[in-house]
């Protein structure tokens, strides 16, 4: 499959991203994702949609609605939030019916 420039920008990206936090630059465990494991690395099955505008697989709806406690903790962190409030995040949590939070950024 060719991808365009920014496209495979954006993969690569994203490709970082994961491998930060798969190598211990995660972020720690808020009091509202207590029961959950947050781990952005949970979110795989979203990368179609959030790369191409697809409509998310029922994988990808699943782990979003249990990651829904971790977002706020994805939007404090810098090299996250461009992804988790991005309009193809707005759209894949709409098809899942997933409320995105209100989240003090700080």
């Amino acid at each position: 499959m060719m991808m365009k420039a920014n496209e495979s920008s954006l993969l690569v990206s994203l490709c970082v991203v994961v491998l930060v936090m798969m190598c211990g630059g995660g972020m720690g465990v808020g009091d509202a994702a207590a029961a959950v494991s947050c781990s952005v690395t949970e979110l795989e099955a979203c990368l179609p949609a959030m790369l191409f505008g697809q409509s998310p697989s029922g994988e990808c709806c699943s782990k979003l609605r249990e990651q829904a406690p971790c977002l706020c903790e994805y939007m404090r962190n810098p090299s996250l939030r461009p992804y988790v409030d991005s309009p193809n995040a707005t759209k894949i949590a709409a098809a899942c019916a997933v409320a995105i939070p209100t989240c003090s950024i700080n």
